[in-house]
């Protein structure tokens, strides 16, 4: 008798089980159903639009990502300089406070936050890197001891933060009280995609001293220019603040200036000293 009521109980379980089942994957169909139908209906410039934001969102972050691999590979920074991850975070951090007085592109705005995750990330790498040949442990230096001669060099991943966190805050406020001045949010907004523009000077004016352009990754130029002439196009087309294009233009012009150094230094001009290869 128990047998047979254990047998009609574990039945009824596994028909109501099976008829939930069914009601679940009934509603799931149901719902992508709804949004095929959604993808289906969005027009090839919507389709096109899309795709664009999601370039522009992730897009700047991919030339670091070999970087990051390589560090991390090697166990040694190289010569990659952190100064080009600090003029990425302060350019970002300034075009998120330039929203806050002047709406654009909701994808230029995630894109400065994906881009200032990747340079954080990308920092804490570096000086957990650089503290293992560390040699001399009373030799640390902290942003809290406010001496000029050791900016952005830091032992600490924290004093970065710090000095991340007092940069925005000081800046919010300045903006927040400026913010009915136009020139002045305008003038935040230039300063961001200027200092941006800027990420290839340095190593221009290096290859320059050299005579070379041996030590350069020919990848990282490539994907430079590559997202530069794409968002440079974005802003243009987006009709996007002016200070976004233009500085874009210059951004593109130094990236083709630095391929037009890589074709004439092809030849071996003169001979770079190992001390010069970074």
């Amino acid at each position: 008798m128990f047998t047979i009521i254990t047998f009609v109980n574990n039945y009824s379980i596994a028909s109501n089980f099976k008829s939930l089942t069914n009601k679940s994957l009934a509603a799931v169909v149901t719902h992508m159903d709804w949004v095929s139908d959604e993808w289906r209906e969005l027009s090839l410039p919507e389709l096109l639009s899309y795709t664009a934001s999601a370039g522009i969102i992730f897009g700047g972050v991919l030339p670091y990502v070999p970087q990051y691999k390589q560090i991390k590979d090697n166990d040694s920074c190289g010569g990659f300089s952190t100064y080009v991850c600090l003029a990425l975070l302060l350019a970002n951090i300034l075009r998120i406070l330039f929203w806050f007085g002047r709406h654009f592109e909701t994808p230029l705005l995630v894109q400065s936050i994906v881009m200032i995750i990747a340079m954080i990330l990308l920092i804490e790498l570096c000086i957990r890197t650089n503290n293992k040949d560390l040699l001399i442990p009373n030799k640390n230096r902290f942003f809290i001891d406010f001496d000029v001669r050791y900016f952005w060099q830091w032992t600490d991943f924290i004093s970065y933060i710090e000095f991340l966190a007092t940069f925005t805050i000081i800046t919010g406020v300045l903006i927040y009280i400026m913010l009915d001045v136009s020139i002045f949010v305008e003038a935040i907004g230039f300063l961001s995609v200027f200092i941006e523009a800027l990420l290839g000077a340095p190593q221009l004016i290096k290859n320059y001293q050299n005579k070379s352009t041996l030590g350069m990754s020919k990848l990282m130029v490539f994907m430079w220019t590559f997202g530069d002439v794409f968002k440079t196009s974005y802003f243009i087309i987006r009709q996007a603040p002016v200070q976004f294009w233009v500085c874009g233009l210059l951004q593109v012009s130094i990236d083709l200036f630095i391929f037009g150094q890589i074709l004439y230094y092809r030849k071996p001009y003169k001979k770079v000293s190992k001390s010069y290869i970074h």
